[in-house]
């Protein structure tokens, strides 16, 4: 099974989380979803830019400009770089950390990598 096959289910039930706090207006945990879709889709490249697409479009929502400068600079990375390995663990995407620091999994994440990384 390809990654991507393996890590869709995973990313697409972040997703409506992430649709269902936003309809629910609970800013804090949709963005949660969205981090935790980026941990976990960060190693492929479509699911890496399409969760960064995401995160410039919850910006866009919120008028939070240097969240939307900062995710075009990580669309822009996740194109260039996810295909050779330069992605660091736990990073959840958002622009107030280095789009270069490794971070710590929660338990929940590192489930779900070991179930994709096996399957």
């Amino acid at each position: 099974m390809t990654y991507n096959k393996a890590v869709k289910p995973y990313i697409d039930s972040k997703l409506t989380n992430y649709s269902d706090a936003m309809f629910n207006n609970n800013e804090r945990q949709a963005f949660a979803a969205l981090e935790d879709a980026h941990v976990i889709g960060q190693h492929s490249t479509y699911y890496h830019c399409l969760i960064h697409c995401k995160m410039l479009r919850h910006g866009l929502l919120n008028k939070d400009w240097r969240a939307v400068f900062g995710q075009v600079i990580r669309i822009v990375g996740a194109v260039t770089k996810t295909a050779i390995g330069l992605v660091p663990k736990g990073n959840t995407g958002r622009t107030d950390i280095s789009p270069f620091k490794r971070l710590p999994l929660s338990a929940e994440n590192q489930a779900i990598l070991d179930k994709i990384n096996h399957a």
